[in-house]
């Protein structure tokens, strides 16, 4: 066997392979003999078929198999031996007068090659990381919340501006008959909270469900159908009082605090508010880090130019689904995955140049911890090493997962790599200009 390679150009090749006759007619003639122990035909003997017409039933098939396998194994080796970095997998190329029934076989395969490029991590321009603060409106509106989620419930006999409602909907046109509870603050339209408040148990009041609540979500919980039909509806619904209360704020006092955080771990208001805002800008980090992760990658796409064989890729992903696709089609799939291939090779290269690479024994350890944070969250705060050995022994042994972590634990990598090498500009925000500065 010949394996010869020409290059076209920098992102192009064609490899040749020749087969002889010596390299697979062996195996095909064993094949062939096992086949004749085996053969089953009428007239015959088992065993005794004459090996002419096993040759004639089977010989093509067998031949055509054996070649490919040689084929098969003999170039993936050579594109390793060779360190040829392909995109996708070689295409065969089409040969008009090929002939199985030659003694040389003669095969030609299309590559696409990786480009060669430099990245260059430290941009021009920096890239803002956000540094995501809780601010006293954001600690002022968890602690109400808090008060308000353990605080109790007071019975009422007539609505006021800031009571809990339970009652039922009822538009009989449009089937709807649900029973759900409400809370005053939430509703949007001064006409319904205007209708409402001074309403007495057993009363009923009607109400538009156009723009009823300050959060469109809301109103398909209250009537009981679902978003997409809340939506679009505007119609008018009875609402008849059946409970009122009012939630009457916890107090901010010690027994309050150990339930929330464990006995004295936090011991006063003060203490309660830097914890709020502690935790709350630890939960916004992963957030911001997320977000650093992204606009990072678009810069480095964006920055980081080369050339890719884009004509082999199109005739590559024409060929390679289940289903072959049409040269516009194929078009189309490209240039939706151009963006992401452009940054597997950028990353890649990261990866490879900066030994980023994930170790078998440092994804071990990565797992127990995630395995500790989710024994945690079920209350196992101090899970022995042995237990948390054996659950990363199972974990280990489902690729799925695997995968999962791996990804996890090269994104963590890339992400510390980007904070000590990338070109950053730190800026502080709160969580409510985070969302409207990073997502508008």
């Amino acid at each position: 066997m010949n394996i010869t390679k020409e290059q076209i150009d920098e992102l192009n090749a064609v490899v040749k392979v020749a087969i002889s006759k010596d390299d697979y007619q062996e195996k095909v003639d064993k094949i062939l003999k096992d086949y004749r122990k085996q053969a089953n035909i009428p007239g015959f003997r088992k065993g005794q078929v004459p090996m002419g017409l096993i040759k004639k039933q089977y010989g093509k098939a067998v031949l055509v198999d054996e070649v490919n396998k040689l084929l098969q194994d003999n170039l993936n080796k050579y594109l390793t031996e060779e360190k040829l970095d392909v995109l996708g997998n070689p295409l065969p190329k089409q040969q008009d007068n090929f002939d199985w029934d030659n003694d040389n076989l003669d095969f030609e395969f299309e590559l696409g090659l990786a480009p060669n490029f430099d990245v260059k991590v430290k941009t021009k321009k920096a890239v803002t990381h956000y540094k995501i603060v809780a601010d006293k409106k954001m600690i002022d509106e968890q602690v109400e919340r808090i008060q308000k989620q353990y605080g109790k419930l007071v019975s009422k006999s007539e609505v006021g501006k800031k009571d809990e409602l339970t009652g039922s909907f009822v538009n009989e046109a449009e089937e709807i008959e649900h029973k759900t509870t409400i809370e005053l603050d939430k509703i949007k339209s001064k006409k319904a909270v205007d209708a409402l408040v001074g309403t007495k148990t057993g009363e009923s009041v009607v109400l538009k469900t156009k723009g009823l609540f300050k959060e469109d979500y809301f109103l398909s919980s209250a009537l009981g159908i679902d978003r997409e039909r809340a939506e679009k509806l505007n119609i008018e619904v009875t609402f008849t009082v059946e409970e009122i209360n009012e939630r009457q704020p916890a107090t901010l006092d010690q027994e309050l605090f150990d339930k929330l955080f464990g006995k004295d771990s936090v011991t006063s208001e003060k203490e309660l508010r830097d914890r709020i805002k502690e935790d709350s800008e630890k939960q916004f980090e992963q957030q911001s880090d997320q977000k650093l992760l992204n606009d990072i990658t678009e810069k480095l796409i964006d920055d980081t130019k080369f050339d890719l064989p884009s004509e082999f890729l199109k005739k590559w992903i024409q060929v390679s689904g289940e289903n072959p696709l049409t040269d516009d089609e194929a078009s189309e799939e490209f240039e939706k995955s151009e963006k992401g291939l452009r940054y597997q090779l950028i990353e890649g290269k990261i990866i490879k140049e900066n030994n980023l690479q994930v170790e078998f024994d440092e994804l071990k350890e990565f797992a127990k911890g995630f395995i500790k944070s989710q024994m945690a969250q079920y209350g196992h705060l101090d899970p022995k090493e042995e237990e948390l050995e054996n659950v990363a022994a199972r974990v280990m042994g489902n690729q799925d997962e695997v995968k999962r972590l791996s990804e996890q634990l090269m994104s963590q990598k890339l992400l510390d790599f980007y904070k000590e090498h990338a070109n950053l500009k730190t800026k502080e925000v709160t969580y409510e200009d985070f969302v409207k500065e990073a997502y508008s």
